[in-house]
Order: structure tokens, then sequence, then C-alpha cells
């Protein structure tokens, strides 16, 4: 089975009076991106954060967001900052002072300016944390896992039923090149013999002929690996795994042959069969990128 980068996953958890919540966002990327944004209490565990990540997703940009508060009034403790409270008051004085106004601070307003009143969390078991925020980590790691198959199963049928339609361009060009070839070769002939009247035609020249714009419109060799590709691409996603950058690459391949084959066209219909096949190629490279 396919995953695709696109992600989402959510999970809230409460340890031993502690809150937890975790938010991950996933996108598609080259390689894995992981970016973490968490209260600074919880700065101690990025690595671990990261490594438990990596058993879940190996490719994409990854936010996650972790919100984590103490519903245990133990947990915390405010501290008064007499000095801090005094220099506010005594600059509100000054300012009061110099603008002739009257100084109306209030206890309630005074203490809202910052390092008036500050939280000091006490001294905490980190393994008990780690403990308790990995299981929220996980449980939305999971989600996102869920969510990346649900997308990968709807790319993979997308997938290959534009596989299907290239095979089946693949398959025209190659039944029309001979055709082309023996057109060429009747018109060539009637042209001749127009041309010389009752004088024979010159079978050996007009073989010649033939053969050189046969050999300049052959496409067998490009008809032999798009068929090779499409078979590799379509056997990479059954198949499933981390195979992105395996399909990117293969998409470039079939893409290098189909401008060949474009590009020796001498017929309307193969053209427009080789336009067709650029167009689904570059549909599915598209797709691509979101395959992890």
């Amino acid at each position: 089975m396919i995953k695709s980068m696109t992600g989402f996953g959510r999970a809230e958890t409460e340890g031993e009076g502690r809150r937890y919540s975790v938010e991950i966002k996933t996108v598609n990327h080259r390689y894995l991106e992981v970016n973490i944004k968490m209260p600074k209490v919880l700065a101690p565990f990025e690595g671990s954060i990261r490594t438990l990540l990596k058993e879940y997703m190996e490719r994409g940009k990854v936010d996650i967001f972790i919100s984590f508060e103490s519903v245990d009034s133990n947990t915390s403790a405010v501290r008064y900052n007499s000095v801090v409270a005094h220099e506010y008051f005594r600059y509100l004085q000054q300012m009061a002072d110099e603008f002739g106004l009257e100084n109306d601070v209030r206890i309630s307003g005074l203490s809202r300016y910052p390092d008036v009143f500050t939280a000091e969390a006490v001294e905490i078991d980190e393994d008990t944390i780690w403990k308790e925020l990995q299981k929220c980590i996980r449980k939305a790691c999971e989600q996102v896992v869920r969510t990346r198959k649900a997308e990968g199963e709807n790319l993979s049928r997308d997938l290959i039923a534009k596989l299907d339609e290239m095979k089946e361009q693949v398959a025209f060009v190659e039944q029309r090149s001979p055709e082309v070839v023996e057109e060429y070769r009747r018109k060539l002939r009637e042209k001749v013999e127009a041309l010389l009247g009752d004088a024979q035609v010159d079978e050996a020249r007009l073989i010649q002929e033939v053969t050189i714009f046969a050999d300049r419109i052959c496409v067998d060799e490009e008809i032999v690996r798009l068929k090779s590709h499409i078979d590799s691409m379509r056997k990479a996603i059954t198949n499933g795994g981390t195979i992105g950058r395996r399909l990117d690459f293969i998409a470039q391949e079939m893409n290098r042959e189909a401008n060949t084959t474009l590009s020796k066209a001498n017929d309307l219909a193969v053209s427009d069969a080789a336009i067709d096949l650029k167009t689904g190629i570059e549909k599915v490279r598209e797709q691509i990128q979101n395959i992890e």
C-alpha cells in the first residue's frame, strides 16, 4: 500500500495532573522535515520527539503543535517580584507628574505588567513526562498514518487508471507506425509513377527511400522502454512501500521516451497520441510528488 504525504492527526491525553494536546499536519516534501512548536518546558524532549516521528513517517514536511498545561495546583508556584512592581509604579508616577495627570494606577492593572507575577514550574520527573507525552504523540501519529493511507489508496487507483490510458496510447503508436511507413511507400510510388509516366520505376531506389523514412520515424525502442516503464510503475504501486522517489524517476524516463516519440512522429494520429501520452505522464508526475 502506498501512502500520501498529506495527513492530519490530533490527540489529547491526561497524565498525573497534566493535560497534553498534540496536532500534526503533514504535506509533501522531498525529505522528512520536522517543525516542532511546543512550550519551553518540553524542550528537553525535542530529540526524542523527532526520533519518534521517524517511526511513522519517512518523507514529508511535518508540523507538530504541542500544548501542555498543569491541571494540578501543586505543579506550579506563583512568585511576586516586589522590586519590579515598585519600579513600574515609580515610573508611572513620574509620567503622571510630567504630564500633569492623576496617577490612577490600580493593583489589578499593575499586576498585569510583565514579570510582576511569574509562575515557576515545580521540578518534575522527566521520565514520567516523556511517557505521558509520548502516548499523546503516538495517538496523533496513528491518526496521521490512517489519513495518509486513505489518501494513498485514492492516489493508487487514480494512477493505475492513468497507466491503463498510457498503455492504450503506446499500443496505438505501436500499431500505427507500420501503417505510416506503408502509406508513405504507397504515396511515394504514386508520385514517382506520375512523374515517370510509362517509364519503369526503380524498385531498388524506392525501397531505399522507404527504408530511410522508416528508420527516421522508427520508435520501436521507445515503445519497448515505455511498456517496461509502465509495467515497472504499476508493479511498484501494487507492491507499495516508500516508493515516491522511485516513481518520480520512472516518470522522468517515461517523459524522455514520449518526447523522442513525438519528435519522430510524421503522422498526425501518432503526434496526437504522443501528446496525450505526455499529458498523462505530467499528471502522473504531479500526483507522484505527494507519495511518500
